[in-house]
């Protein structure tokens, strides 16, 4: 069994990002990344359901998530706030020798320069840091796993209004193919007819999975969505979008905590105010 040793660190993340954006146009998604680049790196599934952390976290994104924000600081990444990351022009023509050296420098710079945040002094290593900043989504996770089933249930269909559905329906009914709920999306004059099954627990989601749940929708829809507060499988997104079947979609753990985020649920963002001096400005007095 694989352990947290044998997951690679943030820093051996930060080339294969790198290249794999350029092989992806240049951008991804946060999903796409973490399958993509583990498998271009040859991460076994034990590597893969590795966790660590008092919440339970998948080693594999989260040293991923490490080393995209010291990309980003190091300028050789960007992301959006839909959680897409592009490899920015200064990233795409940096070699591994340089991205390493600017990477590393930063984080001397870091540990220099860095003020108190998220109740970690600068003394510390920067990725302690840089943890502790992301332990919102670790905490939301840990209230989420914590929750009855009826109630994740509950919570899916809100957030499922919150994204424009309407007529959402919790059915929960035993021996229903694993269907939980129906729902309508309306996108301008288009309508579509939407059955959702919703996984609350830690571990993975596999193909078979997929498969029962896209046969339960024949003959009842074309359309279906998985959420769950776990991850799949790689070989459960390649049967979500299998050639010459209905498509599934799918939404993890990581992007469930994102879309709470986005809609206020149980998250609250507090912005903080950011003042800059212009020196150049005072030159004209």
């Amino acid at each position: 069994m694989a352990t947290a040793a044998d997951v690679p660190t943030h820093e051996q993340f930060w080339w294969p990002i790198v290249e794999r954006l350029k092989a992806h146009g240049r951008s991804m998604t946060i999903a796409e990344m973490v399958e993509d680049v583990s498998q271009y790196m040859g991460l076994n599934e034990d590597v893969l359901a590795v966790r660590v952390g008092k919440y339970n976290e998948l080693a594999v994104a989260q040293r991923m998530g490490f080393a995209r924000s010291w990309l980003k600081l190091a300028g050789a990444v960007e992301n959006s706030q839909r959680g897409v990351w592009t490899l920015t022009p200064k990233g795409a023509e940096m070699t591994r020798e340089e991205l390493d050296e600017e990477v590393r420098r930063i984080n001397r710079a870091y540990v220099r320069k860095a003020k108190v945040r998220a109740g970690v002094s600068a003394e510390l290593d920067p990725v302690a840091a840089e943890e502790a900043a992301g332990d919102w989504k670790d905490q939301l996770m840990a209230q989420l796993l914590a929750l009855d089933p009826a109630a994740f249930e509950r919570l899916c269909q809100r957030v499922l209004r919150e994204y424009d559905f309407i007529k959402v329906e919790v059915t929960g009914k035993s021996g229903d193919g694993g269907i939980d709920g129906t729902g309508v999306l309306r996108i301008n004059l288009l309508s579509f007819h939407v059955l959702f099954q919703c996984k609350r627990y830690a571990g993975s989601v596999g193909a078979g999975a997929v498969r029962d749940f896209r046969g339960a929708m024949v003959g009842r829809t074309d359309k279906g969505l998985i959420i769950t507060t776990g991850t799949f499988t790689a070989d459960a997104r390649r049967e979500a979008t299998r050639d010459g079947a209905p498509a599934i979609d799918s939404v993890d753990g990581d992007a469930l905590c994102d879309l709470l985020k986005d809609r206020g649920l149980g998250v609250t963002v507090r912005m903080v105010e950011e003042v800059t001096v212009n020196e150049a400005a005072f030159s004209d007095f």
